[in-house]
């Protein structure tokens, strides 16, 4: 369909979600999932001009595009730089094209740099992913990778270990024995190398697959991981305001046809109770190295920290040195980073003994 039809769908949704919170700060927009870089920069500009309409936009609001890096969408980056956007973040995932290959990737390393070095020179904010911990990689390919990656000199890096998800063709592989990933403890290995090596160059971890130089971490992100309110408008798209989680209906298609024929945005309210806010507060903040504040989980869930967690389970975790917990609130030590799907269960409050 024409691209002015998804912008006025898009902007109509804009409009919907302003109607209850049109005013409130806006410290972020976030052009994320599939392949936002894909649209015409005026289509961009007019989104953002909207934004700045319907809510009150900080002086230093940051404005981030997902790109893949290749050649058709790096050539738009000027465009969007005169858009307003002013951050870009940048799907590279492997230094191998083999492994990009593997990945399902369509573009080549060269065009990977070619494009990060596009963004560069357009974009003061600038970031890109890697995934380790890949088929055969061994720790030694993974240092020379990560140093590599660390050279090109952006301000924030992700670094993902590469996980099964279930009906993806890694499950499938994984299933009949073809994928064969590092095993647990070398991959622990690569964690604390990972670690290691970005604190040495200047961009530590501020969460647990997120590094930066102080002043670059993403703001957008740090709202979902303080347990912030977002808006989530276009299809498939999550939202959280007010304690209440929204969503958007999935397909594109069918957002489409009923923001179309019937004005609908396909939006689902679900009310969270107190407990279900807090535990998600608790899965977030907990990735964050600054750890949860007390009164700001306390203010943004309904519920004390305190009642959320299990404070002798806690007490234990902190004598293990994988938890500190003072007046101020909680945060994983760094050797507890890598664990945190495990650590979190036993934090719970009436988790089974």
């Amino acid at each position: 369909m024409p691209e002015e039809e998804w912008l006025g769908a898009l902007l109509a949704d804009m409009e919907f979600e302003a109607a209850s919170t049109g005013g409130r700060p806006l410290v972020s927009i976030f052009f994320g999932g599939g392949t936002p870089s894909l649209m015409q920069p005026s289509t961009v500009r007019q989104i953002i001009e909207r934004a700045m309409i319907l809510w009150r936009a900080t002086e230093d609001i940051e404005i981030t595009l997902e790109a893949n890096p290749n050649s058709v969408e790096a050539a738009r980056f000027a465009g969007f730089a005169d858009a307003g956007v002013n951050r870009v973040s940048l799907g590279l995932q492997a230094l191998d094209d083999r492994d990009l290959k593997a990945l399902g990737r369509q573009h080549s390393v060269a065009e990977g740099l070619a494009a990060l070095d596009i963004a560069q020179r357009h974009f003061t904010r600038v970031s890109f992913d890697l995934i380790y911990a890949r088929e055969g990689q061994a720790e030694a390919a993974w240092q020379a990778e990560l140093a590599r990656a660390l050279a090109f000199g952006t301000g924030h890096i992700s670094l993902y270990q590469l996980t099964i998800e279930p009906g993806t063709n890694f499950a499938a592989r994984h299933k009949r024995g073809e994928l064969v990933l590092p095993a647990e403890d070398p991959a622990a290995d690569m964690f604390a190398l990972t670690q290691q090596m970005t604190e040495e160059a200047g961009l530590p971890a501020y969460e647990t697959s997120n590094h930066a130089r102080p002043g670059q971490e993403s703001r957008h992100n740090l709202i979902y991981w303080n347990y912030g309110d977002y808006i989530g408008v276009g299809p498939g798209a999550h939202g959280r305001i007010g304690g209440t989680a929204t969503m958007r209906e999935r397909l594109p298609e069918r957002w489409l046809r009923g923001m179309a024929e019937t004005h609908q945005t396909g939006r689902q309210a679900t009310p969270l109770s107190p407990a279900e806010r807090s535990v998600e507060a608790l899965m977030m903040g907990l990735r964050l190295s600054a750890g949860i504040d007390r009164e700001t989980f306390g203010r943004r869930t309904g519920r004390s920290l305190d009642e959320t967690i299990d404070n002798a389970r806690a007490g234990w975790l902190v004598d293990q040195g994988l938890l500190r917990m003072d007046a101020s609130g909680i945060a994983l030590t760094p050797a507890a980073r890598p664990l945190l799907d495990a650590i979190l269960p036993e934090l719970l409050v009436g988790a089974p003994s």
